[in-house]
């Protein structure tokens, strides 16, 4: 549902730089196998300690089982799309702005299916939102209750789902190509970085700071510095090729 809506979104928002649906849809096996390799990989290295080292090697491919990780995803799919534009000679940036809104709304499924599989469950709380998960998820044990904790899925699909409606408005917008992605991933990183504050599926060992941030944190940091590297650069960049004779 994630690849269709964003693909189905992108193709509608590509018409208005005069690039017809398909050439956009033709992305989509690219980015599927982009984001779900990278996805998967991060994962992989995320978790080998837990679910992976004492385990038969084939277990890594096992993806229906669970397993994914979305900077993963978005590190594989921009590769994706970088070899796609140069194969095809689409302007990048053009494209980067194209899919940013979409990657958002994508996200707002992918979400979804975490809270579906029982993953990226939230900290220990009793706020009237709180979700409790059923017998034999890692906070309701057989034999004890369950315990009440933050629906952080809920929260990053509802933030999300915000980002996207900000971006679609952002894109008819720019001032720039690559505007609206850098600014995705500025926002993103914010965003992502705050729901982390309710995340409580860490193990002690993945945290870092004291404690204080987690894997996701730490990469959201790279991620925020990129997206303003990007914001200060690519508009000078653009100006600088207006003015040539």
């Amino acid at each position: 549902m994630a690849f269709l809506a964003g693909l189905w979104t992108a193709g509608r928002r590509g018409m208005r730089e005069g690039i017809a649906p398909e050439k956009v849809h033709d992305l989509g096996p690219w980015l599927i196998l982009g984001s779900i390799l990278g996805a998967r990989t991060l994962y992989v290295i995320t978790f080998w300690r837990e679910q992976f080292a004492d385990h038969p090697f084939p277990e890594i491919f096992r993806i229906w089982r669970g397993g994914l990780v979305y900077y993963g995803g978005l590190i594989g799919a921009c590769i994706a799309v970088i070899i796609y534009c140069r194969m095809r000679k689409f302007p990048l940036w053009k494209a980067s702005d194209i899919l940013a809104p979409s990657v958002a709304l994508g996200y707002v499924f992918g979400r979804i299916g975490c809270l579906m599989n029982g993953c990226c469950y939230g900290r220990e709380c009793h706020l009237p939102w709180a979700i409790k998960f059923p017998v034999g998820h890692e906070t309701h044990p057989a034999g004890s209750p369950a315990t009440p904790v933050h629906p952080t899925e809920i929260y990053e699909s509802l933030l999300s789902l915000a980002l996207y409606g900000f971006l679609a408005w952002l894109y008819r917008r720019k001032k720039f190509d690559g505007q609206v992605f850098a600014t995705y991933l500025v926002c993103y990183a914010f965003l992502r970085s705050f729901v982390e504050l309710f995340r409580g599926d860490y193990p002690a060992y993945q945290r870092f700071l004291g404690g204080l941030a987690t894997p996701a944190q730490m990469v959201s940091l790279i991620i925020l510095v990129a997206g303003g590297v990007l914001l200060w650069v690519l508009p000078r960049t653009f100006k600088k090729a207006e003015t040539k004779p």
